[in-house]
């Protein structure tokens, strides 16, 4: 793949995108959730799977926590059993039990709205960061997580990428700045379903014709075996 095909890709996998359910934060998006709301589920979607996420925050999470005044309220030992079974939910509650309080002291209580300024909270990386900018206000941002630093490299877009922020420079210099929004919501619903990290369904994939490795190009084994060392 070649940043000159990136607004064709684009397209199939946006159709691809549109008769598939969507990413859980980008669902919550759809459906009108607040930044805090989806700050929050952003946070607790790392290293958990979709389906848990949802059932988390849509079941025990939000119709006990509101707003950042029940966050502070609320102990950490209840706010962990809120939590579970997600990934790493006691660091995770840790996390944003302190995120008010850095909120108030930094930002004037409310949430802000650059890359930079999420990472200075609490349980937030460039990733968690990069998807709020995207989703929860709407601006130019690109998250790089496990399948889209994965696809980046196994099409050959950018195969010498060795880490997800590799991966994110190398796609703010290619990428037109009006497919950032949309870059990884449809690429994370294709490493979901179709472009897994072993055993990729390559015969099912929109996108084929543009892939370096599905497509049979020269280097196609080495860099799948580079993607699938990337994940593990």
């Amino acid at each position: 793949m070649k940043f000159s095909d990136a607004r064709r890709v684009h397209a199939l996998l946006s159709a691809d995108f549109a008769a598939h359910p969507a990413p859980v934060i980008d669902l919550m998006a759809a459906q009108g959730a607040s930044p805090f709301c989806i700050l929050l589920a952003t946070i607790l979607s790392a290293r958990t799977k979709d389906a848990c996420t949802a059932m988390v925050t849509r079941e025990k999470l939000f119709p006990v926590i509101k707003g950042w005044d029940d966050v502070r309220r609320i102990s950490v030992e209840e706010l962990d059993s809120l939590l579970m079974p997600v990934g790493f939910h006691r660091q995770k509650a840790e996390a944003i039990k302190k995120i008010p309080d850095v909120l108030d002291a930094r930002f004037g209580g409310r949430i802000p709205e650059t890359v930079d300024e999420l990472c200075e909270l609490p349980g937030v990386g460039r990733k968690t960061a990069n998807l709020v900018v995207a989703v929860a206000f709407g601006k130019p941002a690109i998250c790089v997580d496990v399948h889209v630093h994965r696809i980046m490299r196994r099409t050959g877009l950018v195969p010498a990428a060795k880490t997800p922020f590799d991966t994110e420079v190398a796609l703010r210099e290619g990428l037109p700045r009006d497919l950032w929004r949309s870059w990884n919501a449809i690429f994370v619903s294709l490493g979901q379903r179709v472009c897994r990290p072993i055993s990729p369904l390559c015969g099912q994939c929109a996108i084929r014709a543009f892939c370096d490795t599905g497509s049979g190009r020269p280097a196609a084994r080495k860099r799948v075996a580079a993607s699938r060392k990337v994940v593990k």
